[in-house]
């Protein structure tokens, strides 16, 4: 039998555990999904209609640019963002990973400042996967939390107190959850992912000294921080809470994003813990915002690096912008991974990291990510080292000047399209979204730990250089039957390596069937995510799909 709700309106059709119904989806908190869902549902299409419209400019040629109507708010000097608030004053590294139970231990041991737990891009959002997660974030947050693996290896949290502050990023706005409906309307992952943990874990989260603080992706307008801000404080209103308790840090990770960055830190003020350079999700926004213009072609994404203008200028403005306004400037991801057994590539991958996070502190930057615990040590040091205060707020960059044309320069200087870049873009695109669709979405590749985001910028890159022609820097013109011919290239590549029975039991022929119809310069998905989320959905005892 299908899971009774036991609330009016609100039907569950995925399957749930005993432990998931207990813990998660009680009577009082699905009450509380579906008040966010009614009071704020509409307004969610609503902005992602926005985008569509917005789109549409751009593609006939209106380019992004700082909004007029606001310029105000970028005038007015005197306002400010919250002041940190506990656990957040010091967030010098920060470690990022999915909300699995063993990695939720890990990440809270692993010495950094603050965790976040993604629910988003290194999330493959099946039911179970996220109903798992919220039962691992109620357990962190009131300090239960054990694991213990197939061999008998336990796992348990600290017992020094010593523990990363808990960060959540629930999913983007244009992320539905498809196994919920309220009122016959399917929900909106955003709001589902909040509200559970929010309902379960503030007032405890507060108790142990620190508040319900997340991390909110993927927005492309202060409208959709401001409609953040405005479930942030009916939810603290709904639970007897003061407002300007939850803390949300705003990933600038769209072009579009980083034309409002100030109104984004003004519409959540009481709440802002500021801004993060969500670098490579960045770079795909610019690909696939500006994809009908060949101006804006990109060569090998390993020749797009933070130095490149339009990468540069974005980081000097968003660590301007938040000093300016009293809030933190966080850095962004260092994806590599320890590498065991060859010491040159580790020391080399090491260095890279090293490299990176002192470019970060040295601009301004008050923290950074890494995205496995061994790095921790490594990225501390670095900070440790450049800055032995909590942050850099003091730091005020007023020397900086960038315009729209610098956030639109995407000339990288000695760029190439090349055939072992369109290969590799070709086969991490195949091997994340293989592993997305078994419900894993964060994978090691290539000695690189990666989400989502990768993906994005490999196959949108792909599907640039068919639409436009582009040629390599052996001078072969990028065709869709070039593209497609590669793809099968690579797939009977990965079949080979994997073995017949593996690759058989694998989804590879299932990602390389939608990876097919994204590389031609045709068809183009608004996110591989919800491309591919039908082929996660389960329902339980449900025959028809909504």
């Amino acid at each position: 039998m299908p899971f009774d709700s036991k609330v009016p309106g609100v039907t569950i059709l995925g399957k749930v555990t005993p432990q998931q119904a207990q813990e998660v989806l009680t009577p009082e908190a699905l009450l509380f999904v579906a008040t966010l869902h009614r009071t704020f549902n509409a307004t969610r299409k609503t902005l992602l209609q926005k985008r569509v419209l917005r789109q549409q400019q751009i593609d006939q040629g209106i380019l992004p640019d700082f909004l007029p109507e606001t310029k105000a708010i970028r005038d007015d000097i005197a306002w400010r963002g919250a002041v940190p608030a506990p656990g957040l004053a010091d967030r010098r590294v920060e470690i990022t990973g999915p909300v699995d139970r063993k990695m939720v231990i890990n990440a809270l041991n692993s010495g950094a400042a603050t965790f976040m737990a993604d629910f988003e891009d290194s999330n493959s959002p099946t039911f179970d996967n996220n109903l798992s997660g919220l039962v691992n974030m109620k357990d962190a947050i009131h300090q239960r939390i054990s694991y213990t693996a197939p061999n008998g290896k336990q796992y348990n949290i600290r017992k020094d107190g010593k523990i990363a502050t808990l960060i959540v990023r629930p999913r983007g706005w244009h992320l539905d959850e498809k196994h919920v409906l309220i009122d016959g309307e399917v929900t909106s992952g955003s709001l589902f992912d909040f509200a559970l943990y929010f309902f379960h874990n503030a007032k405890k989260s507060v108790e142990i000294g620190i508040g319900p603080y997340f991390y909110l992706p993927k927005m492309e307008s202060h409208l959709e921080a401001r409609l953040w801000n405005d479930v942030f404080n009916l939810s603290q209103d709904y639970i007897g809470m003061p407002r300007g308790t939850i803390r949300g840090t705003c990933l600038i990770e769209t072009i579009m994003a980083a034309f409002e960055m100030e109104e984004f830190i003004y519409e959540l003020r009481e709440h802002s813990a500021g801004l993060n350079c969500g670098r490579w999700d960045y770079i795909f926004s610019v690909i696939k915002k500006l994809r009908q213009n060949p101006k804006y072609l990109l060569p090998d994404r390993g020749d797009v690096s933070m130095t490149t203008p339009f990468m540069d200028a974005y980081v000097r403005l968003l660590i301007k912008t938040c000093h300016k306004r009293g809030v933190h400037a966080m850095g962004g991801m260092a994806a590599q991974i320890p590498i065991k057994n060859n010491e040159a590539a580790n020391k080399a991958a090491m260095d890279k990291v090293r490299n990176d996070k002192l470019r970060e502190v040295k601009a301004g930057h008050d923290g950074t990510w890494v995205a496995h615990p061994d790095l921790v040590k490594l990225a501390l040091i670095v900070f440790n080292e450049h800055m032995p205060q909590p942050n850099q707020l003091h730091v005020r960059r007023e020397e900086v000047q960038v315009t729209a044309a610098d956030l639109l320069n995407t000339n990288v200087k000695g760029g190439k399209i090349t055939e072992g870049g369109i290969r590799a873009n070709v086969s991490v695109s195949l091997m994340y979204m293989e592993a997305w669709l078994r419900g894993a979405g964060c994978v090691p590749i290539h000695n690189l730990m990666e989400d989502a985001a990768t993906a994005e910028i490999s196959r949108s890159q792909l599907w640039q250089w068919a639409k436009h022609q582009a040629k390599t820097d052996k001078g072969v013109t990028v065709t869709p039957e070039y593209l497609l011919k590669v793809l099968e290239e690579e797939t009977d590549k990965l079949a080979k390596e994997m073995g017949e029975q593996r690759f058989k039991a694998s989804k590879m022929v299932l990602a390389k069937k939608h990876l097919s119809t994204q590389i031609t310069g045709k068809d183009y998905a608004d996110f591989l995510t919800t491309l591919l989320y039908e082929d996660i959905i389960v329902y339980d005892d449900v025959k028809s799909k909504i």
